[in-house]
Formats: C-alpha cells, sequence, structure tokens
C-alpha cells in the first residue's frame, strides 16, 4: 500500500507539472534550416548590406556611403537601359509564351491518337538546358549562313541577309524568340494541368445549350482557368526578369547594349570590374523590381479568387 500510494503521488506531482513541447521536430528541422539561412537569407541580407557601401577590390575600398550608391544608381543610364530591355523582354516573351502555351494546352487536352508520347515531346524543349538552346539558335540565326536567312530568302521575304545578333534593331527579338521556342512547353504543362481541373459536365451544358466551341472556351474554361493563367504568367514573369544565360551566350548584351539586362550588367559589375557595392545596388534593385511584380500578380490572383469564391 505504500508503494502503491507513493507511485500515485508521483504521477500526480507530474500531472500537476507544465508539460514542454516536443523539441524533436524543430531539431529535425534544424540542419535544413541552417542550410537555407546559409544559402539563401545570407546572400540576400549581405548583398542589401553592401549595396549601402562602397566595396571595390579594384581600389580596395571599403567604406559605408548609406543611400549613394542608390542615388548614382537614379542617374545611371546603363541602369535604366537595361531595365527598360529587361521590363520589355519579360512582358512580352511571358504574354507571348501564355498564349502559345493556352493553345498548345487546349490541344494536348483533346483526345487523339499518340496524345502521351506528343505531350511528352512537347515538353523537349524546356528540358533542354539554355546553353544547348542558346547555340543551336546562334547557329539558326547566324547572319552569313544561318538556317534563318536561307529560309526567308528562299520565299523571297528578304533579298539579302540579316545580322540578326549583330543588329541592334533585331538583337533583343531575336532572344526572345528563341526564350519562347524554349518556355511555351512549360507554360502548356502548367495550363493543361489547370484545364484538367475544369469540370468536364459544364462543357456539356453549354455543348446542350447550343454554345459554340469558341463561346465555350470563352465563357466556360477562360473564367474557370484565370487563376491558373496568373499564376503561370507570375511564375514565369518572375523566371523571365532573371533571364542572364540566353544573353550571356548569344549577345553578351551587345550590341551597342542593346540586349543589356539587369542580370548582365549586374554579373559584369559584379565581377569584371570587382565593385561589389555598385554591384549589390544593381542586384537590390533588380529584387525590389521582381517583388512589385510578384506583388501585382498576388493582388489579381487574390481578386480573381475572390470573385470565384
Amino acid at each position: 500500500m505504500t508503494s502503491a500510494s507513493a507511485g500515485r503521488a508521483q504521477r500526480s506531482l507530474r500531472r500537476g507539472m507544465p508539460r514542454w513541447p516536443d523539441a524533436t521536430p524543430w531539431l529535425l528541422l534544424l540542419p535544413i534550416a541552417v542550410s537555407i539561412g546559409a544559402v539563401s537569407i545570407y546572400p540576400i541580407l549581405n548583398g542589401i548590406w553592401l549595396s549601402f557601401r562602397n566595396t571595390s577590390l579594384v581600389s580596395q575600398q571599403d567604406d559605408f556611403v548609406g543611400l549613394l550608391n542608390y542615388g548614382l544608381l537614379l542617374g545611371d543610364e546603363g541602369f535604366w537601359n537595361a531595365w527598360r530591355h529587361t521590363v520589355v523582354f519579360t512582358l512580352v516573351s511571358t504574354a507571348l509564351e501564355t498564349l502559345i502555351g493556352l493553345g498548345m494546352a487546349l490541344l494536348l487536352f483533346e483526345r487523339f491518337p499518340g496524345r502521351g508520347l506528343v505531350r511528352a515531346a512537347v515538353l523537349v524543349p524546356w528540358a533542354m538546358p539554355t546553353v544547348v538552346t542558346s547555340k543551336m539558335f546562334g547557329w539558326l540565326f547566324d547572319g552569313q549562313h544561318g538556317v534563318v536567312n536561307w529560309l526567308l530568302r528562299s520565299v523571297g521575304l528578304i533579298g539579302a541577309n540579316i545580322n540578326w545578333y549583330g543588329s541592334v534593331d533585331h538583337a533583343l527579338g531575336t532572344i526572345i524568340v528563341a526564350d519562347v521556342w524554349k518556355t511555351a512547353p512549360f507554360m502548356a504543362l502548367l495550363l493543361l494541368a489547370g484545364l484538367q481541373t475544369i469540370p468536364d459536365s459544364l462543357l456539356e451544358a453549354a455543348r446542350m445549350d447550343g454554345a459554340k466551341p469558341w463561346q465555350a472556351f470563352i465563357f466556360v474554361r477562360l473564367p474557370m482557368l484565370w487563376s491558373t493563367l496568373l499564376i503561370a504568367g507570375l511564375f514565369r514573369a518572375l523566371d523571365a526578369f532573371r533571364v542572364f544565360d540566353l544573353v550571356y551566350v548569344l549577345t553578351g548584351g551587345g550590341p551597342a547594349d542593346s540586349t543589356e539586362t539587369l542580370s548582365t550588367l549586374s554579373y559584369k559589375t559584379l565581377f569584371s570590374t570587382l565593385q561589389f557595392g555598385y554591384g549589390s545596388t544593381l542586384s537590390t534593385a533588380m529584387f525590389i523590381t521582381e517583388a512589385l511584380i510578384a506583388a501585382g500578380f498576388a493582388m489579381f490572383i487574390v481578386r480573381k479568387i475572390g470573385q470565384a469564391r
């Protein structure tokens, strides 16, 4: 009886003590949290800190200058030139990829023999490394021996070869064509997933009411696809705004800075001139612009989801 009474007293004492949460899940998450912090969070914070400093490995300077770099940035025509090119590239490529991807998704949604094989083949351009795509389009649009010039001359659209990447008027548009060819299948894949969530009963009801295919698309499919379109556009716009490898391999930002983007300009400033302070300011301005793009898309997405409810 004495030992039983002692056991009950100990259990009562343990029930009265506060229970601390189990730390095991947090300990298991600690390694990945440290990794993300070291790879993602720390470089961002360090880049923002360097943007307030005049840090250069050439002059061996490392001084805190506050907002001086941002003041220089606002008056830097090279920055605004790259910013305009980046925005134009993002808007045009995202719009074209969304429209072409939507058409591809509508075709791949229909039933036809070999649909699975076609769906897999469509993803080949997107799966190719960007450097491979860049070299391939460099050969296709070569100013002297490119296939594109030969085809255009054969059908009589041009009388002489066009120097696609060496011309200020054509270089950026040619890069956009290469990016659209590579990334439109990615948009098609996302939009195809959105099309498959639309109930077939709605389309059948529209057909029974006499709706034509284009009417069923505009009044049934498109309203239910808006959220997917906006989310896919957000992903693609953020990715397009960071374009680097395609531009760097094809033109390097030329000719005459006509294809310079914020990524290539930041790379040259950071690693060619070794101006870490001003280069970090360029990167921070690029990050702020991307945040504004994401915020704009988020507002439209929230509005569309609210209207759907």
